[in-house]
């Protein structure tokens, strides 16, 4: 069976991994801590997948990008062994992940996780070793811009239309449509089907592990990818 797509890019919180509560708590602790002025659950979850920088820009734009990242520098410098909770991975998915490896499908990240985060949280998830390539939001240009996915197919050397983006937040989705990739949203996480349609995604499914069963539909009449 023909695959219709060689190099599968993954968001990861709210795609890979259930993480999105835990990264509102974490939000909601800091901002508590620096006594900055209070934002709702829902704004602060509404931007995650941005990059750190860029969601503080968002939720706090009379304070200015200098300022807040002192004020977080000296977070850190308070909390050096805070120790975060990075989710865990979605029921059954590390099961449908090695499936789509078996199958020969390639899997890359793209990440609104600083690389430390993203490490810390690939290894505690025991899926290391399970991506060929990975890029987040301290290294690259934060999403919606394509970068990411660029760089990930310039170290794959696979061709945009041999690439396919799943993400839960609109940020995923207009990243791959910026990149001349296609696109699937997800339901499990941040951001709603309204959201995610906007984008005008290949398809939005309701969670994450169903992407190995609408691949199978799409690999009738596809042309073979590797």
């Amino acid at each position: 069976m023909s695959r219709p797509y060689e190099l599968l890019i993954f968001d990861w919180d709210g795609t890979v991994v259930d993480s999105v509560g835990p990264i509102v708590a974490n939000f909601q602790a800091a901002i508590a801590d620096l006594g900055l002025p209070a934002r709702s659950d829902a704004q602060i979850a509404s931007l995650i997948g941005l990059g750190l920088w860029e969601a503080m820009d968002i939720l706090y734009p009379e304070l200015g990008r200098p300022r807040l990242q002192a004020l977080f520098a000296d977070y850190r410098d308070r909390h050096p062994n805070r120790r975060l909770d990075h989710g865990r991975p979605f029921e059954g998915l590390p099961t449908v992940l090695e499936g789509l490896r078996a199958d020969g499908y390639r899997l890359a990240v793209a990440t609104g996780k600083g690389r430390a985060g993203l490490d810390q949280s690939l290894e505690s998830s025991g899926m290391a070793t399970w991506f060929e390539a990975t890029r987040t939001a301290d290294e690259c240009v934060s999403k919606p811009a394509p970068d990411m996915i660029e760089d990930l197919l310039w170290e794959t050397g696979v061709p945009a239309d041999a690439a396919l983006m799943v993400g839960d937040t609109e940020f995923d989705l207009a990243m791959a449509r910026n990149a001349g990739v296609d696109a699937v949203g997800v339901l499990c996480g941040a951001h709603d089907h309204a959201r995610l349609a906007s984008c005008e995604p290949r398809a939005i499914l309701d969670h994450t592990g169903a992407i190995a069963q609408w691949l199978v539909t799409q690999s009738q009449g596809a042309h073979p990818a590797g």
